[in-house]
């Protein structure tokens, strides 16, 4: 499991954007990006910004989706390997093998907060993919899996409040209802909502 060493609101400011590595508090007034915008951390700059390189901007984008997934380096060099390997679009491959990790898919059931918690969920053994107790949250899951959270994780107070959520949109690619979820496909682009430049993405990756 890949360990976010910084603070989750650094990680978020230093990317300019929301990752949601806090659940709730991502969506609350308390959100440093809310109050403040998307300050850098560290001592103020001057206002004359210094021109990015090609390469900086390409690892810029690399660490954003690093950060989103809360994986490392060597998982995203090999879920890239993968992506090459497929039939379509690189870019959209490597999205898609992120998305279908069994904890981005409690995450987007809605079953809990924020990724990090879901991986809790996978690891302590409160998810079951089609009624199979599953530890590992890189574990990747299958247009027809159904999914489900056992009974000791469904009394956990952050995970009632995440089922109990109304407002949450539950992405097209997936069902849920109550405490059990289906994959109805595995998700294409559009489905997925990122604002991560995947091409850049890409070529970072192609000339290593």
């Amino acid at each position: 499991m890949a360990k976010l060493i910084s603070r989750k609101c650094r990680l978020c400011r230093t990317t300019g954007k929301k990752l949601f590595l806090k659940g709730e508090r991502c969506l609350s007034p308390k959100c440093p990006i809310t109050k403040k915008g998307a300050v850098p951390p560290g001592p103020p700059v001057s206002k004359r910004k210094k021109k990015i390189s090609d390469y900086g901007i390409r690892l810029f984008e690399s660490q954003k989706i690093k950060r989103s997934y809360g994986i490392g380096e060597s998982q995203l060099k090999r879920y890239f390997q993968i992506a090459r390997k497929i039939r379509e679009a690189t870019g959209e491959a490597l999205l898609q093998l992120l998305e279908s990790r069994l904890d981005n898919v409690v995450y987007r059931l809605g079953i809990s907060p924020s990724r990090r918690m879901a991986r809790q969920l996978v690891s302590h053994g409160h998810i079951l993919v089609n009624g199979k107790k599953v530890t590992i949250a890189s574990y990747r899951v299958k247009t027809g899996d159904v999914l489900s959270i056992d009974s000791k994780g469904q009394s956990i107070l952050t995970v009632k409040k995440s089922l109990e959520n109304k407002e949450y949109k539950l992405p097209d690619w997936l069902q849920r209802k109550a405490t059990v979820g289906k994959i109805e496909h595995l998700p294409k682009k559009d489905e997925i909502g990122t604002d991560v430049d995947l091409q850049l993405i890409v070529e970072f990756y192609s000339r290593r």
